[in-house]
């Protein structure tokens, strides 16, 4: 079954069983486990710090970052 039809299918059932399958599909994401992509993510920013340290990567001010950030969400 592909994605489309099985979405379809779901947005076809009455709402209390499309709650109780969001519930399940919400509940079957907190249980994934992320110690994987945490741990990456640790990986990256070692790198990026060394990198930062050797002058091979240059630092932005954190009120620039932030600006730059609020305004991509506007």
């Amino acid at each position: 079954m592909q994605r489309e039809e099985l979405e379809r299918e779901m947005l076809a059932l009455p709402p209390g069983e499309r709650a109780e399958l969001a519930h399940e599909l919400i509940a079957s994401l907190e249980a994934f486990d992320n110690s994987d992509v945490e741990g990456e993510w640790l990986k990256e920013a070692e790198s990026r710090y060394a990198a930062y340290r050797q002058g091979t990567l240059s630092g932005r001010p954190a009120e620039e970052v932030f600006k730059s950030a609020k305004d991509r969400l506007r």
